[in-house]
């Protein structure tokens, strides 16, 4: 479980909304029992209701995902679904928008 790994949403109450999920914690942390991560949601369904730095849209796969930023959550690490992608390429953008979620700027 690598930073910057997309996993499929193992929870039933919200993969419908939030198929996948994006692991921003550092691997330094590898050895917490917990994950922080940051829900990502196919773009055809936010329906314009993106806030510049803090939504970006990742290309997974070929397809646009909105991150979920304002959305981040810690999780159990054994609470993650299988590893689907990996979004390292994408990093400033992921950065940028949890530098702007925490300082504003």
């Amino acid at each position: 479980m690598a930073q910057f790994d997309v996993h499929r949403n193992a929870n039933p109450a919200s993969r419908t909304r939030y198929p996948l999920l994006l692991n921003v914690q550092t691997e330094l942390l590898s050895e917490l029992n917990t994950r922080a991560v940051v829900p990502l949601c196919p773009a055809p369904r936010m329906k314009g209701r993106l806030l510049g730095r803090l939504t970006p849209v990742l290309q997974i796969k070929g397809k646009p995902y909105v991150m979920v930023t304002a959305q981040l959550a810690g999780i159990a690490a054994h609470q993650l679904g299988t590893k689907v992608a990996e979004l390292s390429g994408q990093r400033q953008h992921v950065l940028a928008a949890l530098d702007f979620l925490i300082t504003g700027v």
